[in-house]
């Protein structure tokens, strides 16, 4: 999972990045809140971790943003000193989906992140088959069928396929998409993530007739989104 961390101490900073990339998360560090929100705009987290204090926001203010400007929201904690139960309600009244109290023992904080990646994208790793509408995948064998006719796909497609379903009516953005495909820091050609898109969309008919529409998000990356209406009314006519 990515997981971005904000905290403006850089100790505790590369401690939490230590910490949760032992565990096998890949985890983007920033010291004040701007620099945060201006790659939430260009880069998709599947988890927040927020301090409170900060040089130019609060963590607040950052969970204020989150919730008005990203649909749908990252889960967020707030990784915070200040222990009074009136800031705790706060914070969890401000859109905090968990509040950890500093100093926190280490697998405390692990344990607290992935349950709440758990909560929020139960259907990865819930099992070998894996069921979406009328897709199915089995995760072991890398093998898709669409009411159970088997669909040809190479092991990229099958990631990538999989990768969308899981996170339907989520925008992912480009670079997310190629860490999860292609391993981090690809070299590949510009056009190589839109090819097997396409491939992904023809093979596996995700069209608004079928109950799916796979489209691009503009200067982002891409959103699988399921059409139940617009196939119903396909249907229909």
């Amino acid at each position: 999972m990515r997981i971005a961390t904000l905290d403006d101490d850089d100790a505790q900073t590369q401690a939490i990045s230590r910490l949760l990339t032992d565990e096998g998360h890949v985890c983007w560090s920033f010291r004040a809140a701007r620099p945060l929100i201006s790659a939430l705009r260009q880069e998709t987290f599947d988890l927040l971790v927020l301090d409170w204090n900060l040089p130019d926001l609060t963590g607040v203010e950052v969970i204020n943003w989150v919730r008005q400007n990203l649909e749908p929201p990252p889960p967020m904690l707030l990784l915070t000193a200040r222990s009074a139960e009136e800031d705790v309600v706060a914070g969890l009244d401000a859109g905090a989906d968990d509040y950890i109290v500093k100093p926190v023992q280490p697998a405390v904080l692990v344990a607290r992140v992935n349950a709440l990646l758990r909560r929020t994208y139960p259907a990865q790793g819930s099992g070998p088959i894996e069921q979406f509408a009328d897709f199915s995948f089995n995760v072991p064998a890398k093998t898709v069928t669409i009411n159970e006719e088997v669909v040809n796909l190479t092991a990229k497609e099958f990631t990538l396929a999989l990768l969308l379903f899981r996170n339907t009516h989520r925008a992912l953005s480009r670079s997310h998409i190629l860490e999860a495909v292609w391993g981090r820091n690809p070299d590949l050609p510009t056009r190589t993530l839109d090819m097997h898109v396409s491939r992904v969309r023809t093979k596996l008919r995700l069209r608004p007739e079928h109950g799916f529409r796979l489209a691009p998000v503009y200067s982002y990356g891409y959103r699988l989104e399921r059409l139940v209406d617009e196939a119903e009314e396909y249907a229909v006519s």
